[in-house]
Formats: structure tokens, C-alpha cells, sequence
């Protein structure tokens, strides 16, 4: 097995992609909220406060 070197915003570009894969916009929220947050906060009350970003944005912040 080769070990490649990345830069940290292409392990971000590429965490964030599997996880959008594997979960969906929804369930990646969800998880970096429980995961940012350790599970703290109300998410069905927080998703109308959030921004209402396109897939696009996420992938280039």
C-alpha cells in the first residue's frame, strides 16, 4: 500500500464527498452537527436557521 500525502483541504474536499455519498445532504448535516457538537442543539429547529447552501458552495468553502 502507497501512503500519498494531501493537503488538509483535500482530506476536507474528500470527507466531505464521501459523506454526502454515504449519507445524503441531510444525513451529512446531521452528522457534522452531531459531531461539531456533540450532539448539543435541536436540529429540526436549527436546519431553517442555516443558510440555504447549494451543494456546489458546501463543496467549495
Amino acid at each position: 500500500m502507497t501512503m500519498k500525502l494531501m493537503k488538509n483541504s483535500e482530506i476536507k474536499r474528500i470527507g466531505t464527498e464521501a459523506l454526502m455519498k454515504a449519507l445524503g445532504p441531510i444525513g451529512m448535516a446531521r452528522y457534522l452537527e452531531e459531531y461539531d457538537n456533540g450532539g448539543n442543539g435541536d436540529y429540526t429547529k436549527e436546519k431553517y436557521q442555516q443558510p440555504d447552501y447549494s451543494v456546489e458552495e458546501i463543496l467549495n468553502m
